[in-house]
């Protein structure tokens, strides 16, 4: 049992940052567009502005104020609330997952910031924002082991506590820099940058004096079409190098540390993040492979459990491997999760299946193309080049998609843009559904699909136009009693 411990002060100055976020749009707002409405007196703005510091300062300081943490009695209980009073109790048989990480401001005060998460919650369900290290530490380890026989925040249990998590682990994976730099150069990064730029800018496109900018635009594109090439590769080069380096910041020294319960991972430069997962949470594995990456024989791996949150979008999806060569991938696995099999040779769907990609492609090709022909005569006959290309993509889909049942494990591989396997343990899964339709019943055809618990929701995999018998065979290894009993 521990007595009430509060964050550190730090926390303080955390707490203003959250509610500037939280109160961006109407901050700019208020600062950004006054003036319009003629007749109100110039002291007004800065009166509202003055008030709504004042009082984001004096809630950030209460919310410190008010919010203690302890352990007692096998749970981890904590108080808040400014006004409204709040106590959570969290049973350690109940704790998913455990996040420990190093923002910008925690490293400048050699603090961390810890994340408590349970199965199935939609946020961290215990957010410590700024606690020392060592503190961290002895939580984790105390929860981890289940060790009641100490208080975790006994000072002069720190040497005994590190050294046994020392003793306990074994470094398994490590990712170096080169490494880094192909995963980011090959991750696809650059359409996320680019999407999010473009919706930024968007925001304020009535702040921005773009008429003015580009006043000269005539003059600009008489520069000629090689001038305008050249800028508008400069600017996706820039754009590349740019989410390349962001990645490498974000998983730099990633590395992944077995215990004999636990996995624990840390990563990241700037902001350092080290998150403990339950071997036994673990739900399956998924094996991303995206067009570049597959045929350089190049792969990410994630891991599948009950836990994470929608505050923190990462922790719902882990990345185990953020890149690794497919020959040393089963080696791998195997020091870590040694039930999971991934050699595994996949049995391809049925030849007439490809027929049905193909018909699915055009389907939804056909609308497109007549739109862009009929408004966008004659460059919309331009559209026809889809015709080679969606034929391809339905090849790469057909080609990818098969199944395999391995002892307790079942794997689905499919791809939409990139090739997934999706990897899980019987006594994981929580349902396979198989359907098919009047067109797949012709071709004696059906779609089979696996879910299994990842965060919040669920994970899915399906494969389509799978032989109607092999589905059948998918279905009895998953419930061999039914399938005697139907019989």
């Amino acid at each position: 049992m521990s007595d009430p411990k509060r964050l550190h002060p730090i926390a303080v100055l955390l707490n203003i940052i959250k509610s500037i976020k939280e109160l961006v749009i109407p901050f700019l707002l208020v600062v950004v567009i006054p003036g319009k409405n003629e007749g109100i007196p110039g002291w007004i703005q800065p009166l509202v502005i003055a008030i709504i510091i004042i009082l984001i300062i004096g809630n950030a300081f209460l919310q410190w104020l008010r919010f203690t943490y302890r352990i007692e009695e096998g749970e981890f209980r904590i108080e808040s609330g400014v006004f409204v009073r709040k106590k959570r109790y969290i049973k350690f048989d109940r704790i998913h997952s455990i996040d420990i990480s190093e923002g910008i401001i925690q490293r400048v005060f050699s603090l961390v910031k810890l994340n408590i998460e349970t199965a199935g919650g939609s946020q961290a369900d215990a957010v410590l924002s700024a606690i020392r290290k060592s503190d961290a530490d002895r939580i984790n380890a105390y929860i981890s082991e289940e060790k009641n026989a100490y208080n975790p925040f006994d000072r002069d249990k720190d040497e005994v506590a590190d050294n046994e998590i020392v003793a306990k682990s074994s470094s398994v994976f490590k990712q170096t820099l080169p490494q880094l730099f192909a995963m980011a150069a090959t991750s696809g990064a650059v359409g996320v940058f680019l999407s999010g730029a473009v919706a930024f800018i968007s925001q304020f496109d009535e702040m921005i004096p773009f008429q003015r900018i580009f006043k000269d635009y005539e003059d600009f594109i008489e520069m000629g079409t090689f001038i305008l090439t050249l800028f508008a590769l400069a600017a996706l080069l820039a754009v590349y190098v740019l989410a390349t380096l962001s990645m490498v910041i974000k998983y730099a020294s990633f590395t992944v540390i077995k215990t004999d319960e636990e996995i624990v991972i840390s990563r990241g430069l700037l902001e350092k993040r080290r998150l403990t997962i339950p071997i036994h949470k673990i739900q399956g594995i998924r094996i991303m492979e995206n067009l570049i990456r597959k045929p350089l024989g190049l792969a990410t791996v994630y891991i599948e459990y009950a836990g994470g949150s929608t505050e923190d979008k990462e922790s719902l999806s882990i990345m185990l491997f953020p890149l690794i060569r497919k020959k040393h991938l089963q080696g791998k696995i195997l020091e870590i999760l040694p039930v999971y099999e991934t050699d595994t040779k996949m049995k391809p769907i049925p030849k007439r299946a490809l027929s049905r990609y193909v018909f699915r492609k055009f389907l939804y090709l056909i609308p497109i193309i007549g739109a862009l022909v009929w408004f966008f005569r004659p460059w919309g006959y331009l559209s026809f080049l889809l015709v080679p290309l969606a034929i391809f993509w339905a090849y790469m889909q057909y080609r990818d998609a098969g199944w395999s049942i391995e002892g307790n494990l079942l794997l689905l591989s499919s791809r939409f843009f990139s090739k997934q396997t999706l990897i899980m343990q019987r006594s994981r899964i929580q349902s396979i559904t198989y359907k098919k339709s009047w067109f797949q019943n012709r071709k004696e055809l059906a779609t089979i699909t696996a879910s299994i618990k990842s965060g919040i929701n669920s994970r899915v995999g399906m494969v389509a136009d799978v032989e109607e018998k092999d589905c059948l065979i998918i279905k009895s290894w998953y419930s061999p009693k039914k399938a005697v009993d139907s019989q």
